[in-house]
């Protein structure tokens, strides 16, 4: 199955059906779990809580409570953190020009999770911010990682190529993540606390943790999707952009810092998801082409319907029991990308023998 460019007509029907999954995955996270509420009280409790609209008489106040203190601050938060990994992801494969990059492949997410495991196992309280302590000090690690990546890249590479950064960015992958297991093994009790959230999870999150995702959430995704153009002129070479009047360094910088921003606030919420910033972008670029100015809004909304859904399966398939959503991910993406590597590699088959 190949990318295609589909007309503008059918752009707007494939947003509206964006759209409509996307709403649809939402109203079942807030409806189904260990406890089920009706469709008809969630659609009242909803129009309600967003609108002020109608009235919630005759539910009962545990039924309220569930929704709206439990459920949706949950959906939204699994809803901007996949559709934040997608667009890092789809923005970081046409920056690098290599499919299998996404975000964790620059080293920013193995570097925020690093942080955030150092918090956890350390017991830091900082004063007055100790909710947003772990936050912090992901996107603090984040941004240090950030740094000592394009330090050493630009130290062996002046020109910053896309080449350099990769190969630097695993390299820093592997000595985080060895740092990060080193610092596991010696969490003691705080083990499973440890173990459980590196495998990502949005269990006990509330509103509070909506409201530090989305300021980063909205800018990060705003001006991302401002360099939609200059994206797309990556896609035909560094020198082709530059030729362009693309400011091929300045552009790079910019829009790493910015991916550096998602993941990091993305890990210190979530902790370690994979996959979905590898895979969704594919799967969008399938639906709507690989110009950038439809392909990085188009996958905030699939990357979020995608995590709404893994996450509802965490909390479900085994309820009342949870396990990481980090595990829906992988299993599921792990097939998506076999199947998306074979499918692609037989087309390549087909091309050759035509």
């Amino acid at each position: 199955m190949k990318a295609v460019n589909p007309s503008k007509s059918a752009t707007v029907l494939i947003y509206g059906l964006c759209l409509c999954f996307f709403a649809a995955a939402f109203l079942l996270s807030v409806s189904v779990g260990s406890i089920s509420i009706s469709l008809d009280e969630t659609l009242r409790i909803l129009v309600k809580r967003v609108f002020g609209w109608g009235t919630v008489e005759g539910i009962s106040e545990s039924n309220i409570t569930i929704i709206e203190a439990v459920r949706m601050p949950r959906a939204l938060l699994a809803a901007m953190v996949g559709g934040a990994l997608s667009i890092s992801g789809a923005a970081m494969q046409g920056l690098l020009k290599n499919p299998l990059a996404d975000g964790s492949t620059l080293g920013v997410s193995s570097g925020g999770a690093l942080g955030a495991v150092l918090f956890l196992v350390s017991g830091i309280n900082l004063p007055f911010v100790q909710e947003l302590g772990l936050t912090l000090t992901s996107i603090l690690f984040s941004f240090l990682s950030l740094l000592l990546i394009l330090g050493l890249s630009y130290s062996i590479d002046f020109q910053l190529s896309t080449h350099t950064i990769i190969l630097t960015g695993v390299i820093f992958s592997m000595l985080t993540g060895s740092l990060t297991s080193m610092l596991v093994s010696l969490s003691g009790d705080s083990l499973k606390q440890v173990v459980f959230w590196s495998m990502g999870s949005f269990s006990g999150k509330g509103w509070h943790h909506v409201l530090i995702m989305l300021p980063f959430f909205i800018g990060g995704s705003l001006l991302l999707t401002l360099f939609s153009r200059e994206l797309n002129a990556f896609a035909l070479g560094e020198e082709q952009a530059r030729y362009v009047g693309v400011n091929t360094r300045r552009v790079k910088l910019i829009i790493l810092i910015l991916i550096s921003l998602l993941i990091g606030v993305s890990v210190s919420l979530s902790g370690t998801i994979g996959f979905v910033g590898l895979v969704i972008p594919h799967m969008t670029r399938m639906l709507v082409g690989p110009n950038h100015t439809r392909l990085l809004p188009a996958s905030l909304f699939v990357g979020g319907t995608f995590l709404m859904l893994a996450d509802l399966a965490s909390r479900t398939l085994f309820s009342p029991a949870e396990f990481p959503i980090g595990v829906v991910t992988s299993f599921i993406g792990g097939i998506l990308f076999i199947y998306l590597f074979y499918s692609r590699r037989n087309r390549k088959g087909g091309d050759e023998h035509a």
